[in-house]
C-alpha cells in the first residue's frame, strides 16, 4: 500500500465515523440514509458536468456494475439504519465495519482478484477482526454468542454484506475505467463521475424501499422540517469519505488492503460513541481499539 493510499484512507475514515455519528444521533432510518446519500451527490455535480464527455468510457458492462453496486449500497444503508435503531454505535459500527474484512478477503482469494496478500497483511486483517469482536464485550469472560445473535448484530451483518458487494464490484469497475484513460487526473475525474452515478442509483433503490414503507415516508417529511441540516452534513461526510476510498483503490494492488485499512474508522467510531453519546467503555473495548490499530499498521506496511 502506498503512502498516498494510506493518507486518503485516513481522511476517509474520519469522515466516515463522523457521518455515522450524525446518523446515530438523528433517528436512524432509511429516510435519513436516503437524504444523506442524495445530499452527498451535490458536491460531485461540478466534476460530472465538466467531464460529461467521459461517459463515453462507460460501457454496458460498467453500467451493469453500477446497477449492482447501487443495490449493494442500498442494502448497506438499510442494514446500518436497522443496526443503529437497535443497538449502540460503539457496538454496531465495529461489527458492520470489521466483518467485510473477512468477507472481501475470502471472495477475492476464491475469485483470484488482485495480487495475493502477504502473510503480514493477513495477520493484520485477523487482528483487526479479533479486536473488532472484543469491542462489544463488557469483560473478557463475556464472550457469548447471544451477545451477537440479536437484531442489531443481524442488521450489522446485512450492512457488511452490502459493503462486501460494492467494494468488490467497485474495484473491478474502476480497474476497467482507469485502463481506458492515460492521465492521472483523468483517472481521478472518471472515478468521481463513477461515484456520482453509483450514489444516484443507490438513492433510486433506497427510494423504492422507502416508498413501500409508510413510516419511512413520514420520517422523510419530518427530516425536511427538523433535521435537514444534519442530513446535509452527513451527506458531505459520506461524499468525501467514499470518493477518497474509490481514488485510493487506484494505489493498491488488492482491494482487501483498502477494506482492511478503512477500519481505522472503527476506533474513531467507538471513541465518538463513548465521548459524544456517553456509551460505556469497559476494558475490553479499549484493548480492542489497540488491537485494531496494531492490525492496521501491519496491513498498511505489509
Amino acid at each position: 500500500m502506498t503512502i498516498t493510499a494510506a493518507l486518503l484512507l485516513i481522511i476517509s475514515a474520519v469522515a466516515h465515523a463522523g457521518w455515522n455519528l450524525l446518523g446515530k444521533r438523528s433517528q436512524p432510518s432509511l429516510a435519513f440514509m436516503l437524504a444523506a446519500n442524495t445530499f452527498g451527490l451535490l458536491p460531485l455535480l461540478p466534476v460530472v458536468v465538466a467531464g460529461w464527455e467521459n461517459l463515453a468510457f462507460f460501457s454496458p458492462q460498467i453500467w451493469l456494475y453500477l446497477t449492482l453496486t447501487g443495490i449493494c449500497q442500498a442494502i448497506y444503508y438499510a442494514g446500518l439504519a436497522g443496526a443503529y435503531r437497535n443497538g449502540d454505535l460503539s457496538i454496531a459500527y465495529p461489527l458492520a465495519r470489521s466483518m467485510p474484512v473477512i468477507l472481501v478477503t475470502c471472495v477475492t482469494a476464491v475469485l483470484g482478484l488482485g495480487k495475493p496478500l502477504s502473510l503480514q497483511a493477513v495477520s493484520g486483517i485477523l487482528i483487526v477482526v479479533g479486536g473488532s469482536f472484543i469491542l462489544p464485550m463488557r469483560w473478557f469472560s463475556d464472550f457469548r454468542w447471544k451477545n451477537y445473535l440479536n437484531l442489531s448484530s443481524l442488521m450489522a451483518l446485512i450492512a457488511a454484506l452490502g459493503t462486501t458487494g460494492y467494494s468488490i464490484i467497485d474495484s473491478e469497475a474502476l480497474r476497467l475505467l482507469r485502463s481506458s484513460v492515460d492521465r492521472q487526473w483523468a483517472g481521478v475525474q472518471i472515478t468521481i463521475i463513477y461515484a456520482f452515478w453509483e450514489g444516484l442509483l443507490s438513492s433510486v433503490w433506497l427510494g423504492l424501499l422507502l416508498s413501500a414503507r409508510p413510516a419511512e415516508r413520514q420520517e422523510l417529511s419530518r427530516l425536511q422540517r427538523a433535521d435537514f441540516w444534519r442530513a446535509g452534513l452527513a451527506g458531505l461526510g459520506l461524499c468525501v469519505g467514499y470518493v477518497l476510498v474509490l481514488i485510493a483503490m487506484g494505489y493498491v494492488s488488492n482491494v482487501s488492503y483498502v477494506v482492511a485499512f478503512r477500519q481505522l474508522s472503527i476506533p474513531l467510531g467507538a471513541l465518538l460513541g463513548v465521548l459524544v453519546l456517553k456509551e460505556p467503555h469497559p476494558q475490553p473495548k479499549l484493548i480492542g481499539v489497540v488491537a485494531i490499530f496494531t492490525g492496521l499498521v501491519l496491513v498498511g506496511t505489509g
